[in-house]
C-alpha cells in the first residue's frame, strides 16, 4: 500500500494525464473518421495502396441514394412540369424568341440561298422573317404541352440528377456536409467526452495493475467506441422515447422540421434548378426524341408559310435542298435555345416552386425514411472507418505507454 501511495505521489500528473490524453484520442480519431469520409476528393496514394473518400469513391452508389429519395418521396417529374403554362412561357420568350427568329432564318438563307437572299429586296425580307416570328409563339406552346403531355419521353428527372452530382462530387459532400454539419460536429467533441471518461476508467485501472496491455487495450477501446457510440446517438432511436422524465430521440431526427428547410434551399439552388433542367432536356440521353419533336414542329410551321407556293419552291431549289434548308433551321434553333429559356428561368423557378415542395414533404416523411438522407454517408464502409479509429488508439495507447511510462510493468 504504501508502495502504491509513494507512486501516486511521485507521478500523480501522470496519472492526471491519462483522462486528457483520452479526451484528445477519442476526439482526434473521431475527426479522422470524418475527414476520410469526404476526402480526399480524388485517390491519393501509389498503385492500389492509397484512400479516396468514401462519399466521393462511392459518388454513383451515394447520387443514386439521393435521387431515389428525392424522386420517390419527395417529388415526381409530372409534378414539376404541371406546373408550367405554356401559354405563359410562350409569351415570356416571345421577346427572345423574335430575336432568335431573325438569326435563324437569316442563317438558313446565307447557308442554302445566298444569292437569292442578297438579291431579296429588305423589305421582302423582312415580310418572310415577320411570318415567321407569327408563328413562333404558337410553335413554343405547342411544343411545351407536347412536352407537358408526354414528359417521360423527353426528360430523365433520376439521370439529370445523378449527371449533376456525378459531375460535381464537392456539392455531393456538401448535400450530407450541410444537412448533417451539427451531428458531424456533435462526432467529434463526443470523441473527447467519452474519451474523457473511458480515460478516467483506465487510469483507475493503470494505477493499481500496471500490465503493458492496459494502455493500448484502452486507446483501442476509445478509438472504436467512441465512433460506435455517437453513430448511436445521432439515428437511435428513431421514434421519441421516454426514459423516466427525459425524452430521448436520435440527434439527427429531432432535427427534422430543420434540415428539411436545409435541403429544400440546397437541392433547389443547386440541382433541380430550370437552368438544369432546360440543359437535361436538350442534352440529357432523351434529346433525341425531343429535337425529332422540334423538328417536326419547325419543319411543319416552314411548310404552312410557304404554302401554296410549296411546289414552286420545291421545284426552284430542289426537294432535297428545300430539306436541308429545313434542317438547317432546326438545328440552329437547338443551338439558340437555352440562351432564349434563360429568360423563363425566374418564372419557371416561381412555377414549379421546387424548393418549398421539398422543405414540406421532407418534414412529413417518417423517421425511417428521413434517416436515410443522412445515414448513408456512415453506412458506407462504416467498419473501415471505426477500425482506423480503434487501430489508433491502440497506437496512442502504445505511446503513451512507452513515452510516459517507460514502458510499463
Amino acid at each position: 500500500m504504501n508502495e502504491l501511495l509513494q507512486d501516486l505521489a511521485a507521478n500523480w500528473w501522470l496519472y492526471a494525464l491519462i483522462p486528457f490524453i483520452s479526451a484528445g484520442v477519442g476526439f482526434c480519431t473521431n475527426l479522422m473518421a470524418l475527414k476520410m469520409m469526404f476526402l480526399p476528393m480524388e485517390f491519393v496514394g501509389i498503385g492500389k495502396i492509397g484512400w479516396q473518400g468514401i462519399v466521393p469513391r462511392k459518388a454513383a452508389t451515394m447520387a443514386g441514394i439521393a435521387v431515389e429519395t428525392m424522386t420517390g418521396q419527395l417529388i415526381s417529374t409530372e409534378e414539376i412540369f404541371e406546373r408550367l403554362d405554356p401559354e405563359r412561357i410562350a409569351n415570356e420568350l416571345e421577346a427572345p424568341l423574335n430575336e432568335m427568329v431573325e438569326d435563324v432564318v437569316d442563317e438558313v438563307m446565307r447557308a442554302h440561298q445566298p444569292a437569292l437572299w442578297a438579291a431579296m429586296p429588305k423589305i421582302a425580307r423582312n415580310r418572310v422573317i415577320k411570318r415567321v416570328k407569327d408563328e413562333a409563339p404558337d410553335l413554343i406552346k405547342e411544343i411545351m404541352e407536347k412536352v407537358k403531355s408526354d414528359i417521360d419521353e423527353v426528360f430523365d428527372l433520376k439521370e439529370m440528377v445523378i449527371t449533376n452530382l456525378m459531375r460535381d462530387k464537392q456539392l455531393l459532400n456538401r448535400i450530407f456536409l450541410d444537412v448533417g454539419e451539427p451531428e458531424f460536429k456533435f462526432v467529434a467533441r463526443s470523441g473527447a467526452y467519452f474519451g474523457f471518461m473511458f480515460g478516467l476508467v483506465q487510469m483507475l485501472v493503470w494505477i493499481f495493475y500496471k500490465g503493458d496491455w492496459v494502455l493500448p487495450a484502452f486507446g483501442l477501446l476509445v478509438g472504436y467506441a467512441t465512433n460506435w457510440i455517437a453513430l448511436k446517438m445521432i439515428f437511435e432511436p428513431q421514434e421519441p422515447k421516454r426514459v423516466g422524465l427525459i425524452k430521448i430521440q436520435g440527434l439527427f431526427l429531432k432535427r427534422q422540421k430543420e434540415v428539411a428547410e436545409q435541403y429544400g434551399d440546397l437541392i433547389a439552388a443547386e440541382i433541380l434548378t430550370p437552368a438544369h433542367i432546360i440543359e437535361a432536356i436538350l442534352k440529357g440521353p432523351s434529346s433525341d426524341r425531343l429535337f425529332a419533336l422540334i423538328a417536326r414542329n419547325v419543319k411543319n410551321a416552314v411548310d404552312d408559310q410557304t404554302g401554296l407556293g410549296l411546289p414552286f419552291v420545291t421545284m426552284t431549289i430542289g426537294t432535297k435542298k428545300y430539306n436541308a434548308m429545313k434542317n438547317t433551321a432546326v438545328e440552329s434553333m437547338v443551338e439558340k435555345l437555352p440562351r432564349a429559356l434563360r429568360q423563363i428561368e425566374d418564372y419557371a423557378e416561381d412555377a414549379m416552386d421546387i424548393r418549398n415542395t421539398l422543405k414540406a414533404r421532407m418534414a412529413d416523411l417518417t423517421p425511417t425514411q428521413f434517416e436515410r438522407m443522412l445515414r448513408p454517408a456512415f453506412e458506407q464502409d462504416e467498419w473501415i472507418l471505426i477500425t482506423v479509429g480503434a487501430l489508433l488508439g491502440m497506437a496512442a495507447g502504445f505511446a503513451q505507454l512507452i513515452f510516459m511510462f517507460g514502458g510499463g510493468s
